[in-house]
């Protein structure tokens, strides 16, 4: 059976009023929309998967993310702790942190090693969301 790291992100009743017209009028566009913002990277190997939807994700990956092989495995293992920890110590206080942001634990455990392209899609996802949604899970973040 898969074990499954997710980090599912949904801007709530923002989206939901906003695509409610559209999804009268066009079913088909709105479907092909959230495919398109939904990234997944899989290790077959390890039997861990990563699934990350939200909207503009995708084309920030593909357009400001620093390239595959920049970081040591290494250095996102030790960066992907720290903010999965933060992440999931802000989930568990929603009435201190947005709930809409911080809707699901992660299970990121640092004695499982994941490899690289789940630890680079961990750790561009995690510097998206604190650049894009002006929230800071730990230390410097850089601004791309």
């Amino acid at each position: 059976m898969k074990k499954c790291i997710s980090i599912l992100i949904i801007l709530g009743a923002i989206i939901a009023c906003s695509t409610a017209s559209q999804n009268i009028a066009s079913n088909d566009s709105a479907s092909n929309k959230q495919e398109s913002d939904t990234v997944r990277i899989a290790n077959d190997s390890l039997e861990y998967e990563v699934i990350i939807i939200d909207n503009g994700f995708s084309t920030w990956l593909a357009s400001r993310a620093f390239a595959r092989n920049y970081y040591s495995l290494a250095y996102l293992e030790n960066k992907n702790y720290l903010y999965v920890t933060e992440w999931n110590n802000r989930v568990l206080q929603p009435l201190r942190y947005n709930s809409n942001l911080y809707e699901m634990t992660i299970d990121y455990r640092p004695d499982i090693h994941y490899g690289y392209e789940v630890n680079y899609l961990i750790y561009n996802y995690m510097i998206y969301f604190q650049n894009t949604y002006k929230q800071k899970l730990w230390g410097n973040v850089p601004s791309r």
